[in-house]
């Protein structure tokens, strides 16, 4: 119920007065990870740092205190996180007592997270089959649908990242969500060339083209999370960013009042939907504020 009270208030001042306040906080609990994936430049194969829970916990207060109320665990692979005797749940457990109204973790499906405590899971599926696997490693596919299955949990969707190398899966990923009885939805994305990874950005009319094929699946009743609103202004990119939304802390403990995308100069190219979706929400359009209510409530 504090959502209810809390998102009109912080939108009223954000679109009345332009006060700039997180909603949400993406937390990267650490950079260690069990995969090697080919579009990745957050894992750290060597010396991965790993929070401590104290460190969290100030970060955690800070975010709230900042006006941020939903957090995204995320790594490397949160579920690999602990500390003693404290995993994940704990973290979820601890974020509550904090008081933010929900938490997300977003996890690449390479271990059970049967008994999550969170309030919701996205896992990392970036095509079928062979697809998958060309992106994070031979035999993930066939791991992640078994850990789905055993996952047992009301709200976990899956999250694509569209590249130059899984595009021509799209359309039946979509499908496999839409038939798979343990995904709630689908969200769709496009990789963003950080340094390293310029190779795997699909072309824009290659874009264009997806984002009409989601669109019409989308209209169709598949269960894509994003909407029509929010997918249109993905085809181009030329549009007010307003990704001050979330705050990032990553895994070195930096704390970004932005997207790490800005720092790294490459927002014109950027492929993550929650940019067009927070623009569309800013404008008004009815489906994108239906389609963000839904998400956070």
């Amino acid at each position: 119920m504090k959502s209810l009270f809390y998102l009109p208030w912080w939108f009223f001042r954000a679109k009345c007065f332009g006060v700039k306040k997180p909603l949400q906080t993406v937390l990267f609990v650490s950079d260690k990870c069990n995969l090697t994936c080919r579009h990745c430049s957050i894992y750290e194969l060597r010396h991965p740092h790993v929070k401590t829970w104290e460190r969290i916990e100030e970060e955690l207060i800070y975010s709230y205190r900042q006006g941020s109320r939903f957090v995204d665990f995320e790594g490397g692979e949160p579920t690999l996180w602990r500390d003693g005797d404290r995993d994940l749940n704990s973290l979820i457990r601890l974020a509550k007592k904090i008081g933010f109204y929900s938490v997300t973790i977003t996890t690449n499906a390479q271990r059970p997270f049967t008994g999550s405590e969170a309030d919701s899971i996205w896992v990392s599926l970036d095509g079928l089959g062979r697809f998958h696997d060309e992106i994070r490693g031979k035999g993930t596919f066939d791991r992640l649908v078994k850990n789905l299955a055993t996952a047992n949990h009301p709200h976990v969707s899956v999250n694509m990242v569209i590249n130059a190398v899984n595009y021509p899966s799209v359309e039946e990923t979509i499908e496999f969500a839409k038939n798979s009885p343990h995904i709630e939805s689908i969200s769709l994305n496009f990789h963003t060339p950080y340094a390293g990874t310029e190779h795997l950005f699909p072309d824009w009319e290659q874009r264009a083209r997806i984002i009409d094929l989601i669109i019409d699946r989308k209209k169709a009743g598949y269960p894509v999370m994003n909407s029509v609103s929010g997918l249109k202004l993905m085809k181009h990119n030329r549009f007010k960013k307003q990704c001050w939304v979330s705050n990032f802390i990553l895994p070195d403990g930096t704390r970004l009042t932005e997207c790490q995308g800005k720092t790294a100069g490459i927002c014109d190219r950027c492929g993550l939907s929650m940019a067009g979706e927070m623009h569309a929400v800013f404008n008004l359009k009815p489906d994108t504020v239906f389609a963000g209510l839904k998400l956070r409530m």
